[in-house]
């Protein structure tokens, strides 16, 4: 039964969107939404006549809030029943906090010195000179945490790289001699921070997407945070990636799309995916072609990465995914 709107009630709190509307506005998934609210009451949503949840503009602002304290680094038993004035209150001191503290296992100035490192490596590669880049990136990796060392400077700088290629700035030679040099970069990462004791997660890019370096990112990142990552590689069938889940018996499951940004196939591809994992298992999916399949990735229920291809929103869900696994089971 539909609530009567209470006259004079503010417009701000009239339940009107449906939960696809808040998904997308927040960029948080259903399954999550879902999850929240069962395990921590985190909102109280009213039906409509068809049996839809109905949300308001404060409940929006309030995952916003929400979500924006988690990338910050609390977790969401802590902030799930704050309300807005606090919840607010706590993103602005994160936010000027940001500014000041140190990075990663504590060092300070780490920012300037990440900073400088990517301009230097931006500067190798445009002057493709292999080596200059490998001794920035061998420097960076020494004087920043490895948490820092990914999201300020590998990050940006494989962003970067693909603006200038964009631009006309550098050619397909200049970004393969990069690529090569920041894969080898990773694979260390991941192979020196790979810890056999964590919860595994498994990471690829599905069949028809060969560009790996976003999942490379990706993988490495979930290792620095204590994960044991599987990584599988580019351009593999639904099937081999389902089955590899299931044989590890792996906690989650990432997967990475660039390019192209509309294929028919690789909807047929995440469809498969899904339907040969065990219900409510955590998918996670970014890369600067994910936005592009948002409405199969919401049919699947898979937690899209909000700011691709942000690390950081990846290690944000990656942690998220662990903590909801169970309650995701509840249906809407």
């Amino acid at each position: 039964m539909i609530k009567k709107r209470v006259v004079n009630e503010p417009e701000h709190s009239v339940k009107r969107h449906p939960i696809r509307v808040v998904s997308r506005r927040t960029g948080l998934s259903r399954d999550v939404l879902r999850a929240w609210e069962s395990r921590y009451g985190l909102l109280d949503p009213e039906r409509s006549k068809g049996g839809q949840r109905l949300y308001s503009d404060e409940d929006i602002q309030r995952l916003q809030l929400i979500r924006r304290s988690l990338e910050a680094g609390r977790r969401i038993g802590q902030v799930a029943r704050l309300p807005i004035e606090e919840l607010q209150h706590l993103v602005n001191e994160d936010l000027r906090a940001g500014e000041s503290r140190p990075d990663g296992d504590g060092h300070v100035g780490s920012r300037p010195e990440a900073l400088k490192l990517l301009e230097a490596s931006l500067a190798a590669v445009e002057d493709l000179n292999p080596k200059g880049l490998e001794t920035a990136l061998s420097r960076a990796a020494v004087s920043l945490p490895a948490s820092a060392y990914i999201d300020r400077v590998l990050t940006p700088l494989l962003i970067g790289i693909g603006d200038l290629w964009a631009a006309g700035f550098i050619t397909p030679g200049h970004e393969r001699v990069a690529t090569m040099i920041i894969r080898r970069q990773l694979d260390q990462i991941r192979t020196a921070a790979n810890d056999p004791e964590g919860p595994l997660l498994v990471v690829a890019t599905p069949s028809g997407q060969h560009h790996e370096l976003g999942a490379m990112l990706a993988a490495a990142a979930a290792a620095t945070a204590g994960w044991q990552v599987v990584y599988l590689g580019p351009d593999l069938p639904s099937g081999s990636i389902a089955k590899a889940v299931v044989e590890t018996g792996a906690a989650a499951m990432a997967l990475s799309i660039t390019y192209p940004p509309s294929d028919p196939g690789l909807l047929v591809e995440l469809r498969e995916v899904r339907r040969l994992l065990p219900n409510g298992f955590p998918v996670i999916v970014g890369g600067r072609a994910a936005a592009s399949y948002q409405d199969v990735l919401e049919e699947i229920e898979a937690v899209r990465l909000p700011n691709e291809p942000s690390v950081r929103s990846a290690l944000d869900w990656v942690r998220l995914s662990r903590e909801v696994r169970e309650p995701s089971q509840a249906s809407d």
